[in-house]
This record gives structure tokens, sequence and C-alpha cells, in this order.
């Protein structure tokens, strides 16, 4: 399994839009509308860096109003609870 965190820069007008297609693209697990150089946050899992690559250029580059992006995939994942967890070690 693959994460993809795809920054997204789009047109303000357009921003509600995009946000519910992706939504409603499989493997997006969440978006998030953020203040900064982009816009949006999509959180996306799926079973190979291809789809995540498709979902980023025959899907979302072709969407009116959007600008740009930028797609970071994640090596490993911690919590909050897995660091406690951590040092919680022994403590019994």
């Amino acid at each position: 399994m693959t994460t993809a965190i795809i920054l997204i820069k789009c047109a303000s007008m357009k921003l509600e839009g995009i946000n519910q297609f992706l939504l409603e693209q499989p493997g997006v697990r969440q978006v998030y509308s953020v203040a900064g150089n982009f816009d949006l946050v999509a959180i996306v899992e799926a079973s190979s860096n291809e789809l995540v690559a498709q979902l980023v250029t025959q899907k979302i580059h072709r969407l009116d109003g959007v600008q740009d992006t930028d797609t970071m995939f994640a090596f490993a994942s911690c919590s909050s609870k897995d660091m406690e967890a951590m040092f919680d070690v022994g403590n019994e």
C-alpha cells in the first residue's frame, strides 16, 4: 500500500468543486483546505505508485482551476499512540 500526500494549488473560485471531485475519487482518504503556497492537501492510499500517478496526471491536472500540484510519497508513518507505546515498554 502506498500513501501519497498531494498538494494542490487552484483558483479560489473552483476550490469547492475540486474538493468535492477529490473526495469522490477511489483512494482519496482526506482532503484539507490549507493556507500557504497550496490550497488543498489530499491524502491518498493506493496499491501502487502508478495509480497515484494516474490520479494526478490523468484526473487532477485535467480539472478546470487546478494550477499546480506537488506529490509526496510517505516512507513511514507514526502517530502519538505509536510514540506512547514506544516509550511505555517495561512500565507495567
